[in-house]
């Protein structure tokens, strides 16, 4: 065989090789800056945030894609902007809250406004340059905390649908399992089995013991994903900042009182999420039962003491769903 024969064939097969793309690995991006480790933007609800992208190269005719990555199947994703050097387009639920940074002519970046609860997760800046593309990725974290609910039925009462429905009537959304890890290794120990947002069902310990699964040591513990119709469980619900404020209202009052004793002040009667938030966010910290709008009673405690329950570490007590008519607490109002 001559070296012209080898060549052809060694051209041959190189030619045959589909070209990679920027997210394989080995390939050194042509268009766009690798970032030096994996970018990770941390914010709070309603506030705006700047996802970064910057050319390293400008090329004559191009599109830049913004995509945000939606869990299982890897690679569903929904579009969020598309832009060029002169305009840009912003889709879905970003359609009034996306738009291109432009601080200079080598800027991609990609910026939110007014962040929601479920805006968090993996998002993909794509350079298209004809029937080339190369992309790089950013994640966007909004700060919150998880709290598991149950509805007035009671334990494992909710479905799939039912345990979102919960959340967003309390000011939250389902956690995905990342919030769950979080909250997991900030404290949150619970032995019943919840929803998370892609339909798999967790619980979080941290103190194993018996009735709370047959692992000896902490961990998360899963049921995987389960039916979305048939299947009942609690739910592990994500919430953040509010622009708001929560405070407690003193008194004696049924329930049907303590929405009247909160609009006397000026507000309202708080929901589950909104005591959590303030709770977390402002330190919100009071050792009396309070109706909120669920009908449940709860009380926040930052400082936990002796006679605030006796339990050891801080968190949102509960007292369940009392008799709406016989049992007398005061109230958590929410002032926006």
């Amino acid at each position: 065989m001559t070296a012209q024969t080898l060549t052809l064939l060694c051209c041959l097969w190189w030619l045959s090789v589909p070209p990679t793309t920027s997210t394989e690995a080995g390939r050194k991006l042509q268009y766009l800056i690798e970032p030096p480790h994996q970018v990770e933007v941390t914010a709070h609800r309603g506030e705006a945030v700047v996802l970064p992208c910057i050319l390293r190269l400008r090329p004559a005719h191009y599109n830049i894609k913004w995509t945000k990555q939606e869990g299982a199947p890897v690679g569903l994703e929904n579009i969020v902007m598309i832009a060029n050097a002169r305009s840009f387009k912003p889709y879905g639920q970003f359609r009034s809250r996306a738009s291109p940074r432009r601080a200079h002519v080598m800027d991609a970046s990609l910026v939110l406004s007014e962040l929601q609860l479920d805006d968090g997760g993996l998002y993909r800046c794509e350079l298209i340059n004809g029937i080339m593309d190369e992309s790089v990725t950013v994640t966007l974290t909004i700060t919150g905390v998880v709290f598991p609910y149950q509805g007035q039925k009671g334990r494992y009462s909710l479905t799939f649908q039912e345990a979102a429905t919960a959340c967003a009537e309390q000011d939250a959304v389902l956690a995905s399992y990342q919030q769950l890890y979080q909250a997991w290794t900030e404290g949150l120990d619970w032995c019943n089995a919840g929803w998370t947002h892609n339909g798999s069902v967790h619980y979080p310990i941290l103190q194993p013991r018996p009735g709370c699964g047959d692992e000896p040591v902490p961990g998360i513990r899963s049921y995987g994903p389960k039916d979305k119709q048939r299947d009942h469980y609690d739910a592990f619900c994500f919430t953040s900042a509010t622009p708001g404020s929560v405070f407690f209202a003193p008194g004696s009052f049924s329930f049907q009182q303590a929405e009247p004793a909160c609009l006397h002040l000026g507000a309202q009667l708080a929901l589950v999420g909104q005591l959590y938030s303030a709770w977390r966010f402002q330190n919100l910290d009071q050792c009396d039962g309070g109706w909120l709008r669920d009908g449940s009673v709860r009380y926040p405690i930052r400082r936990p003491r002796k006679r605030c329950g006796g339990v050891p570490g801080a968190g949102v007590r509960s007292f369940g769903f009392p008799d709406q008519k016989k049992h007398l607490y005061g109230a958590y109002c929410y002032r926006p």
